[in-house]
């Protein structure tokens, strides 16, 4: 590890890395193509101390990703960070609503979190329906038909590539919408008249978008590129 490493790089061969670059406030998933010494110098970090505690708090979590085959891969995230998301979005609609409308004539900037977060929910939900109906099942049948069980997998689109790329500039607007509700929300700094359905509200933003960087990374620089060199692989025969 070093500090010319992209951020999707670290994570990937040390998942243990993850929750350091989170705290630091270093994104891994939408800016992970960053290396470690831009993404310092961008947030005003020294790069040699931060190198330090990632080497430290590498190898805490296990690489099973790598050795996951894509029909387990598909299934953990679904049943995993789909589950989440599913179940979190509408109590975080429902608070940010509920703050906004509360407090919002003191923190004007509520009405845009609460906007903000129900664009999300809305472009999501459109997201991992697209992802379970359409895309998962054609790269678990690729990874079938690839060991000799069944014939190619029909797809709508001419290669993966397309609804990959449609997937990831997703994830990068969801991606940017929670950073503006992190900046927004002063890195979810409860103000001190926050009442304690504002300051739970802020606890579950801040988890959702924990949650995301690690679903987007997962998909990004896991599955798809593996999905794709896959179709590759098998282009002849398809």
């Amino acid at each position: 590890m070093n500090a010319q490493m992209q951020l999707q790089a670290i994570v990937k061969a040390e998942p243990g890395t993850a929750k350091v670059l989170e705290r630091l406030g270093l994104d891994f998933c939408c800016q992970g193509a960053r290396t470690l010494d831009v993404a310092c110098g961008a947030q005003g970090l020294a790069v040699d101390l931060v190198l330090a505690e990632l080497v430290q708090a590498a190898r805490t979590v296990p690489r099973q990703a790598e050795s996951a085959s894509l029909a387990e891969l598909t299934t953990h995230i679904v049943n995993v960070h789909h589950a989440y998301v599913r179940e979190s979005m509408p109590t975080i609609a429902g608070h940010t609503a509920k703050v906004a409308r509360v407090h919002g004539q003191r923190h004007a900037e509520l009405a845009e979190v609460a906007q903000l977060f129900a664009a999300v929910a809305d472009e999501m939900t459109n997201h991992m329906a697209k992802e379970e109906q359409i895309l998962f099942p054609y790269m678990v049948g690729l990874e079938r038909f690839a060991a000799g069980q069944g014939q190619p997998p029909h797809a709508c689109f001419p290669t993966v590539a397309a609804p990959i790329h449609m997937m990831e500039t997703e994830h990068e607007s969801a991606g940017g919408a929670l950073a503006r509700i992190r900046a927004l929300t002063a890195n979810y700094t409860a103000p001190a008249d926050a009442c304690t359905t504002y300051r739970l509200m802020l606890q579950e933003l801040q988890a959702f978008e924990e949650d995301l960087h690690v679903h987007v990374h997962l998909e990004n620089y896991v599955l798809h590129p593996r999905a794709l060199a896959l179709e590759e692989q098998l282009s002849a025969q398809l």
